[in-house]
């Protein structure tokens, strides 16, 4: 079992005594997906993605009171950030609820959503540490590879293809913005994409930094320049592989703009 970091075990330990103590009686279960149920968490960078569960579907009210014990987390722990979905045991494994109504909570806000990212549910479904409630496999749900696919798929053809057409068309902006905010942009897209790069390939998920080390075994040598920059920053390390950030620029777009089109013109089975 994947061993729960000192840092986010004090914020969840924060977390679980704030909602029963605003919402007694309310809490089910409580579950960690993403880079930290990956055994992949990083100091100052990865999030808490979290999935809970209550017993009854939470409502306006309960939202508020929500934002409020959100709110006071973030006051006392920067990092690292919470990110996740309020659910009723019904809702795991589905990918839509139709005309009900889920409290999604992300960069500090909560939100309704109805569908869900089946990623969240592949990620539970094999490797989801359990904090509270049944044990993982006692939920009962399924996810099938082929769901996870197409929704990969169809999103590096609308929200990533849109992003790097915007990056594209800022290319001569870009350089002037400060170093730090290029970083996060070069992170977040190199390893996105690789991301989705190694889920069409493989029919599984993976961290953003293990997407970086599958990359460099199987893409041409000269994309392994940006695909190291991306992981050096990820890791927070200084290492000068680029001369400008205009190159490093260029070549983020150029590198995004052929993942796109050889996965699209690949069909892995």
């Amino acid at each position: 079992m994947t061993e729960i970091p000192v840092l986010v075990q004090n914020v969840l330990d924060e977390y679980i005594a704030l909602v029963n103590e605003r919402l007694p009686n309310t809490l089910e279960g409580l579950y960690i997906q993403g880079s930290i149920a990956l055994g992949a968490y990083v100091e100052n960078s990865s999030d808490i993605d979290f999935i809970t569960i209550t017993n009854r579907r939470l409502q306006e009210a309960d939202a508020i009171v929500l934002s409020e014990i959100h709110r006071r987390i973030a006051s006392q722990n920067k990092n690292p950030e919470m990110d996740g979905v309020y659910i009723i045991k019904e809702d795991v494994g589905r990918l839509n609820l139709g005309n009900d109504n889920y409290l999604n909570y992300n960069s500090g806000n909560i939100s309704y959503r109805s569908d869900f990212d089946p990623i969240i549910w592949w990620i539970l479904k094999t490797r989801g540490i359990r904090i509270l409630g049944l044990e993982r496999h006692a939920l009962n749900f399924d996810i099938q590879s082929n769901h996870l696919v197409s929704y990969v798929n169809e999103n590096m053809n609308s929200y990533w293809a849109e992003r790097v057409k915007r990056m594209e068309n800022s290319g001569a902006e870009l350089p002037n913005f400060p170093s730090k905010d290029i970083d996060e942009e070069i992170e977040w897209t190199v390893l996105g994409l690789l991301r989705q790069f190694y889920t069409l390939k493989e029919h599984d998920i993976i961290s953003k930094l293990g997407a970086g080390e599958y990359a460099l075994l199987h893409l041409p040598v000269e994309w392994h320049p940006i695909i190291k920059e991306a992981m050096n920053i990820r890791k927070g390390e200084k290492e000068m592989i680029f001369t400008s950030d205009k190159e490093r620029i260029n070549m983020a777009i150029r590198f995004s703009k052929y993942i796109i089109h050889y996965c699209n013109e690949e069909k892995w089975q």
